[in-house]
């Protein structure tokens, strides 16, 4: 756990969240990218043949949207310097909004409430328009291990 709380503190002093998202597999896996736009974290999910769901809309998946939505929750406070540990999900819940087509998704958090061990996530997906999300997330983490 000391070596990933080293990896924050380094990928903060470079202001570049990308070694992490490289020291997890599954992210690697699903092409996710960060970048910061206007001082603000935005991530991106590149389209990508296999991560569609359903061939026949063509859609993709909705486990991978929802994993996009709490990866970018994740980021957001990672990148917020609002905690240095990896956040542990307590509860989250997914509303898919419309169908999210093979193009590239975009996502950012925004921070609803802060205590000094939970915290709340608000994550917004869209591709086109901002205004209209293809799913959003609430998610509650408890972001400060007990004993710390």
């Amino acid at each position: 756990m000391a070596a990933f709380v080293d990896l924050v503190a380094e990928a903060r002093a470079r202001n570049d969240l990308s070694v992490l998202v490289d020291a997890i597999p599954y992210h690697r896996y699903l092409g996710i990218k960060l970048v910061e736009l206007g001082g603000e974290m935005i991530a991106t999910l590149p389209s990508n043949k296999k991560l569609i769901g359903n061939p026949m809309l063509p859609a993709i998946h909705g486990g991978v949207i929802g994993a996009f939505l709490e990866t970018t929750a994740i980021f957001h406070l990672l990148s917020a310097g609002q905690t240095l540990h990896i956040p542990k999900t307590i509860t989250i819940t997914v509303d898919y909004r419309r169908s999210a087509g093979p193009v590239d998704t975009y996502a950012k958090g925004i921070t609803t409430k802060l205590g000094s061990r939970i915290a709340n996530v608000r994550a917004e997906a869209w591709q086109d328009d901002p205004a209209r999300p293809v799913a959003t997330a609430n998610v509650n983490f408890l972001i400060k291990p007990a004993g710390s």
